[in-house]
């Protein structure tokens, strides 16, 4: 830790002195029952206005980052990249803040292995909605999850109820401190940046620090930080698992429960082609066809090229260039036998009856009362719409979604599947299982 921030965060905080990954469970707990001194916030400011910048643009300057991040228990991260006409993003920036010293990291030019290494043994890795991020980082990194993971976004949603709270918003509410985000979409491989540019990059994580030691103190003060650790880490693992989907199961994220065992195998065909197409050309996978011709794709099950061009939105370069190829892929897939269909997906719970959802609504508020966490944090749509079919389809607790197999777990199975269960027939009913 820099000395300037030692004379603001106590030195046997329990972030610094007492974190531990743990590699086993994936998870790490930083929380102790002693509660950090409150953070003088405007003397972290003058740090932030204070901090050193400096550029990284050749491979040996990269060994004062890596000797950085070894001696200090936390960094701010963020990254600024391209990927509107590419299947794989294209990173242009990386900007780190070791707490008095911001790096601007010229991607491009360097090799990173020892930068993603390093970044893996900090204590807590601050990003602010890290999932674009992350991406990145799996993808090039070739690291497993990450276990050292703080997004303030995700901390703002237990205090706020706010889920998705922009970083420009964040600063104004925590640390009344504005920033320009104006140059969020410019072209970050130009060299120089512009002024603008560079002064965008800097900010991104220059404040990152102060406000996370904010909503520290504020989390451990309620008695939440270790739920925001968790569902941090949570989120860490989601994003590594959708990095490594593999091909033949991309047509989950299109996927329909009102679609029948044929349409799903040529849902499963189509879209298979479509990811590894685009991945050879690289280019996005909407510049290949976009979701709204995969549907028609399914729905009209064209036969000929001039039902392919007149029956789907398919672009016509598109078509002209991989037209007789997508159609093979589409006959192919209705000549399969019904045993080699993928599954149908089950229908999700509706019913006008609402003494089911009634007694789910109850559960939730009462626990989020009793433990100071926003409804929307607590439990999440789609988190509940798994629960149901555990439940529906008397499937094992250990296929529990992973966000409800960690805190949220006794709640869920001592009193969320009891007050369910009891509506058993109703949720049998509302999600069409015999």
């Amino acid at each position: 830790m820099s000395d300037s921030l030692t004379a603001i965060v106590p030195q046997d905080d329990p972030t610094i002195a007492n974190s531990t990954i743990n590699k086993d469970n994936a998870a790490k707990n930083t929380a102790l029952t002693i509660l950090p001194v409150e953070p003088d916030i405007d003397a972290l400011l003058d740090i932030a206005d204070a901090a050193a910048v400096t550029w990284i643009r050749e491979q040996y300057q990269l060994d004062e980052v890596i000797e950085a991040l070894e001696g200090c228990g936390r960094v701010a991260l963020d990254t600024e990249f391209i990927k509107r006409d590419t299947y794989y993003p294209i990173l242009a920036l990386v900007q780190l803040n070791t707490g008095d010293h911001v790096y601007l990291i010229d991607a491009p030019k360097l090799q990173l292995d020892a930068l993603w290494q390093a970044l893996l043994e900090v204590d807590v890795a601050i990003w602010h909605a890290c999932g674009e991020d992350l991406g990145i980082f799996y993808l090039l990194s070739g690291c497993p999850p990450l276990t050292n993971i703080f997004d303030t976004q995700i901390a703002l949603s237990y205090l706020t109820g706010q889920l998705q709270m922009g970083y420009q918003q964040a600063l104004d509410d925590q640390l009344d401190m504005h920033i320009d985000k104006e140059q969020s979409q410019s072209d970050w491989l130009r060299r120089p940046l512009s002024d603008e540019q560079e002064q965008y990059a800097i900010d991104d994580v220059r404040f990152l620090p102060a406000l996370y030691l904010s909503l520290e103190y504020a989390l451990k003060s309620k008695g939440l930080y270790d739920y925001v650790w968790a569902d941090c880490q949570l989120y860490a693992a989601e994003l590594y698992a959708t990095q490594h989907v593999e091909d033949d199961a991309m047509y989950l994220t299109m996927a329909d429960y009102r679609y029948n065992s044929q349409q799903m195998a040529i849902l499963q065909a189509v879209a298979t082609w479509r990811e590894q197409l685009a991945r050879a050309t690289n280019q996005p996978r909407t510049f290949v066809i976009k979701k709204q011709a995969v549907r028609e794709i399914i729905t009209e099950k064209p036969s000929t090229m001039r039902e392919l061009a007149h029956k789907t939105t398919m672009h016509r370069s598109m078509l002209r260039l991989y037209g007789e190829e997508l159609l093979k892929i589409i006959t192919d897939a209705k000549a399969l036998s019904v045993a080699e269909h993928p599954k149908l997906l089950p229908a999700p719970y509706r019913s006008k009856n609402k003494v089911l959802s009634k007694a789910v609504q109850q559960a939730v508020a009462t626990q989020a009362e009793q433990i100071g966490v926003p409804e929307s944090v607590l439990m999440r749509k789609k988190w509940l719409s798994q629960l149901y079919e555990v439940i529906a389809y008397d499937k094992d607790l250990s296929e529990l979604p992973l966000g409800l197999q960690g805190w949220r777990h006794d709640w869920v199975t001592q009193t969320l599947i009891p007050a369910i269960a009891a509506h058993k027939v109703e949720l049998k009913q509302g999600m069409g299982v015999k």
